[in-house]
């Protein structure tokens, strides 16, 4: 293989094939001339792209390499680094969209002679679009080409000492502190300065292949696509914030006139983000805006000040005739809270998504910092220190909105700091988002919405509170018991169960008209709050909404069980009838399908991840109807290709795979068309050979879950395959069918009738303890 040449691991090569990674793992162990490992570690072992193409394309597995996918793997085994290859990317696409003429004589070059151009021609719209490098304080020590200079680096995929030399050339004194926190420092400008002829040269067939990329899906999001592939590849590196999360955020700080939000008749005139990081909160703010960042991290904030200028507008044509490229980005390095890159900055908007539990943020050495306006926050009130200085960087009326744990909203040793807040009217809302908004996953998120007082004013008397969680995902089922979610789970946990157009048309919706909606959101006069403890956590003051509808609804719910217990009794099973264990003929599940009288398929289908509903392992376990998320969001262009997901058809026989339940489901007409789940495996039958009913009743024998599942593991795995079924003739099937599916029907039933029950005696408390149900 020769030297520095381009590695893919089997997650690239299952995105090269549109196959999943499984595909690969029997690939390699079905075929003796599958190419053999060149790098990686034996958990992770890498290919050599060339061969793996070439053994594609023999097998026929492949007829071509997408562009996308070839541009990203050249980024990804590039000698430098990946983090250099996206700085020399960006700055060539910012070349491609502004100055295309140029780029277009550039390419005709050979490589030797375009390597040696491109620097002049990269220092010129990088100049146009970030300023001018005069106006840049450079740190001690010499340039890196295509570098960044400032104070203290981690550089992108690696890390890199004093003097050394970081992705795009960053130089950097200094070491970061844990979490992303550096040492006391001055400020510097994220100038990104064009790579030298040198540093170029490698690069170039990678920099040719992008901008073939840009021309089909654009040069922003030939950026977007690579810098995400970049931060997938790298999950524990970053802290990023989810592209819905961020556009609500926006939205909140300056709500849109209408649903357009690239229709807004007052766009966002100068926006700060002081905790910066890939940017994903300014490149969610809409209409023309002065976008200022600050990241701890140099050689994210170049990246940063690249994706930003990349995705705002093109050049611009003058009054003289002329293309002038429109600003970009102000972007600096550097200790937010230890050296401000903005101290006489007065935004009308500040987007933070800032750092959790730093016990490191400067406590003592900025006690009498002036921006502690409501007083000097705890040693662990980090996000108490972060709301301050948002507040210290707006204009008077200005608006900030913060992403915060939920224990900054009910620790004691904020409480002073909380009551300050209430008193001047400078925190205006404290909105509670469903757990998997955003990482920590696990945990249910904050917005805190903030207004810095105008002199004179008078501080606002309320605070809106709103909690989301029960808008996450769909409606319970019919199995919930009074109090808690089905299946023990919380409904919608997780990020694949999160409805983001139901919570932001919710949250947006309560937050401008400021109304009060029963379990979602309640506007609290501040002198209710102001107790020993300020706790603003809005499940405090939310309760949820009676059960059963409230008194009420009572009468209803009664009604509706009284006759499903009727229909209920009718369904009740006859006596059996004791015989002797039978002694049937058998045959496997995987001997059926051998012979071609039933069909298997494997569910990698997620809620979210089509445009249909998705029948998941939760679904089935409860007997709920599939679950149906909107789609989270179109495709990137430049994304891969998902796999195709298994639709549901009438007579379809579903089971888990996973945690021992002798559980199966026969597919009806209301569940077919859904998209088969993950974890979960689907037996199709010939209704000439096999009836379905048959099928699933016998699939639930306990002793038959038993000695087809496997015990290596904390939990049961069923290996589908491995069930029996007694060999019978298809109309004696359909006799036992039709009593199984009698049975399906008496559960189906009681489920009804335990979710009614728990509604009505849950109602009954909750009426008898808040008085609206008389005891007589």
């Amino acid at each position: 293989m020769p030297e520095n040449a381009t590695e893919v691991t089997a997650a690239g090569i299952a995105r090269l094939a549109g196959v999943g990674r499984a595909a690969v793992s029997n690939w390699r162990r079905r075929y003796a001339d599958f190419p053999q490992p060149v790098g990686g570690t034996g958990a992770s072992p890498s290919f050599a792209l060339s061969e793996v193409e070439q053994w594609l394309r023999d097998q026929g597995k492949l007829a071509e390499v997408p562009l996308r996918e070839r541009v990203w793997q050249a980024v990804a085994g590039h000698p430098a680094g990946a983090g250099r290859a996206l700085v020399h990317i960006g700055c060539a696409l910012l070349l491609v969209r502004d100055r295309p003429t140029a780029w277009l004589e550039l390419a005709g070059a050979p490589d030797e002679r375009m390597a040696a151009l491109l620097p002049q021609a990269m220092e010129h719209v990088l100049t146009a679009r970030l300023g001018p490098e005069a106006d840049g304080v450079h740190t001690a020590g010499a340039q890196g080409p295509g570098g960044v200079h400032a104070a203290g680096a981690q550089a992108l995929g690696d890390v890199h000492t004093a003097g050394s030399q970081g992705p795009g050339g960053v130089r950097a004194t200094g070491a970061p502190h844990p979490g992303g926190v550096h040492g006391a420092s001055a400020p510097e400008p994220a100038r990104v300065h064009a790579p030298t002829a040198q540093d170029l040269l490698p690069s170039v067939p990678l920099l040719r292949a992008a901008a073939e990329l840009a021309a089909g899906i654009g040069a922003g999001q030939a950026f977007e696509f690579l810098l995400g592939r970049q931060l997938d590849a790298n999950p524990r590196q970053y802290t990023l914030t989810p592209p819905q999360l961020a556009e609500l955020m926006a939205d909140l700080a300056e709500p849109p006139k209408d649903t357009d939000r690239a229709a807004r008749e007052q766009p966002v005139r100068s926006v700060l983000d002081p905790a910066a990081g890939t940017g994903a909160l300014l490149r969610a703010v809409g209409g023309p805006a002065a976008l200022y960042a600050q990241e701890a991290d140099p050689a994210l904030a170049a990246l940063t000040a690249l994706r930003l200028a990349l995705a705002g507008e093109g050049p611009r044509r003058a009054a003289d005739g002329t293309h002038r490229a429109a600003p970009g980005p102000t972007v600096r390095t550097g200790d937010t809270l230890r050296a401000d890159a903005f101290p006489e900055l007065a935004a009308d908007t500040v987007l933070c998504h800032p750092p959790f539990n730093e016990r490191t943020w400067g406590h003592d050495e900025l006690a009498y910092d002036p921006r502690w306006e409501y007083g000097l926050p705890a040693r662990t009130e980090s996000e108490l220190a972060w709301v301050q200085h948002a507040l210290a960087r707006l204009r008077d009326g200005g608006t900030a909105v913060l992403l915060m744990p939920p224990a900054a909203a009910s620790r004691r040793s904020g409480r002073r700091i909380r009551a300050g807040l209430l008193r001047r009217g400078a925190l205006r809302a404290v909105i509670a988002l469903p757990a998997g908004a955003a990482p920590p996953y696990g945990i249910p998120l904050h917005l805190w919405i903030l207004c810095k007082p105008e002199p004179g004013g008078r501080p606002a008397a309320d605070l809106f509170l709103a909690d989301t969680a029960g808008l996450s995902g769909p409606a319970p089922d019919a199995s919930a018991g009074p109090g808690r979610p089905p299946g023990g789970k919380t409904p919608g946990g997780g990020r694949e169960r999160i409805d983001w157009p139901a919570v932001r048309s919710a949250v947006l919706g309560a937050w401008r008209d400021r109304a009060d909606a029963e379990g979602v959101s309640r506007v609290v006069p501040v002198i209710e709050l102001l107790d020993d403890d300020v706790d603003l956590a809005p499940a405090r003051h939310l309760p949820r909404p009676a059960s059963g509808g409230g008194a009420s609804g009572l009468g209803e719910v009664r009604e509706r069980l009284t006759e499903t217990l009727r229909l209920t009794s009718g369904l009740v099973p006859p006596a059996a009838d004791p015989a002797a264990p039978a002694h049937r003929p058998l045959t496997t599940v995987g001997e059926l399908a051998r012979a071609g009288a039933l069909f298997l398929h494997s569910g990698t289908a997620v809620p979210g991840s089509t445009a249909v509903p998705v029948l998941t392992e939760h679904d089935v376990l409860t007997g709920a109807a599939p679950t149906s998320l909107p789609p989270a969001g179109q495709e990137d262009p430049g994304g891969a290709a998902a796999d195709d997901p298994v639709l549901l058809q009438p007579g379809d026989v579903v089971v888990p795979v996973l945690g021992g339940s002798t559980t199966a489901r026969v597919v009806d007409a209301s569940t077919a068309g859904s998209a088969l789940g993950r974890n979960l495996q689907l037996l199709r039958p010939d209704p000439a050979a096999v009836d379905c009913w048959f099928l699933a009743g016998f699939l639930r024998g306990t002793a038959n879950h038993r000695q087809a599942s496997s015990y290596a593991s904390t939990a049961a795995r069923l290996d589908a395959r491995r069930l029996h079924l007694p060999r019978m003739p298809l109309a004696e099937q359909q006799r036992y069918g039709e009593r199984f599916r009698q049975l399906a029907a008496f559960e189906d039933a009681l489920r009804t009738a335990g979710r009614l029950g728990g509604q009505l005696v849950q109602g009954m408390y909750d009426g008898l303890a808040d008085g609206t149900v008389t005891p007589g």
